[in-house]
């Protein structure tokens, strides 16, 4: 073989490794790649909204599967901390937001609505006149906050000796704020009780508790697959027109979309119902901006499923175009 020959071949060779390495970098992505395209929303804070936006992760992933989700409950005050300290993208909030909270760049979208009811052990030997007379804002307030009524007997005007042992929620939350508010204007502070952490604590103290009284998110008050009051409990009415007397009209309870089709026709009060938010710390970027669109538009299909009331069309309206 001739020197130029080999010269030749050696030329031949150089090329081939070039053109070989050209098409290695234009080769489809590698697992790292996929990965690095990937963008993960994280979400922590309210109970009350937890379920909902769950759901909606889950079927917003479907259509999108390159956005991840990290979801976590905790209540309304670790979300609202966790999103303005930076430490997650998006706080559930289950309240309205605080001027310290605004100041510090909190952005609030509405996205559903949602209600905090009173709830009793299903045993509670005095449960049919429970029902029968309800709560009213004073009654409440005389229970959880002055506790000038500490006795069925007291409440009912039964004579009973009974204890009423009382629950409340020792984490910082909506549905203890939104409790306080229809029991006079109070502060989650000023509700008296036994403390226990999140809506599922609080749930299972009361069911646990044949004389036990408490609140829930109605997420946590119903059932998800009956939609009939979460085994153990009932939900407390709310005496409207304060006669004294729970009337046909007022008692919607039977069911979850009872329930929610009367905070649907504001029937129920506001408070305990209320507007549930979606909150970042400053205005969302483009993937959590696509995120909120999508939740209030096609993701409502999915609210009364839930068990959620929906926000009004006006309301939808309103915050799409500050979302455009």
């Amino acid at each position: 073989m001739t020197e130029r020959v080999r010269r030749q071949l050696r030329r031949t060779a150089s090329l081939f490794v070039i053109i070989t390495l050209l098409f290695g970098c234009s080769a489809s992505p590698s697992p790292a790649d996929d990965a690095a395209q990937q963008e993960t929303i994280s979400i922590s804070g309210a109970f009350a909204l937890l379920p909902m936006v769950s759901l909606w992760a889950e079927k917003y992933q479907a259509l999108n599967p390159n956005v991840r989700f990290d979801i976590q409950g905790g209540g309304a005050g670790k979300g609202m901390t966790d999103v303005l300290s930076g430490a997650v993208d998006i706080a559930m909030l289950s309240r309205e937001a605080r001027a310290e909270e605004i100041a510090r760049g909190a952005t609030l979208v509405p996205v559903v609505i949602d209600a905090v009811v009173g709830v009793v052990n299903v045993d509670n030997p005095h449960l049919a006149e429970i029902l029968a007379v309800g709560l009213t804002p004073e009654r409440t307030r005389a229970i959880w906050v002055e506790r000038t009524v500490t006795t069925y007997g007291q409440w009912l005007n039964n004579g009973s000796a009974d204890p009423i042992t009382v629950y409340t929620r020792a984490d910082a939350s909506g549905a203890g704020e939104m409790w306080a508010r229809f029991a006079g204007g109070a502060t989650q502070e000023e509700l008296q009780g036994i403390g226990v952490n999140g809506d599922p604590g609080l749930a299972e103290a009361v069911r646990q508790d044949r004389l036990g009284v408490g609140y829930n998110n109605i997420a946590f008050a119903y059932d998800p697959t009956t939609g009939e009051p979460t085994p153990g409990l009932r939900v407390i009415p709310i005496d409207l027109n304060g006669d004294g007397a729970i009337r046909p009209d007022e008692d919607f309870y039977a069911s979850k979309a009872a329930v929610v089709d009367a905070i649907s026709r504001r029937v129920y009060p506001f408070p305990p119902a209320r507007e549930l938010y979606l909150v970042t710390k400053g205005e969302p970027g483009p993937t959590i901006r696509a995120f909120y669109r999508w939740i209030l538009t096609d993701g409502q299909q999915y609210v009364t499923q839930a068990g959620y009331a929906p926000l009004t069309q006006e309301q939808i309206d309103a915050v799409l175009a500050k979302l455009r």
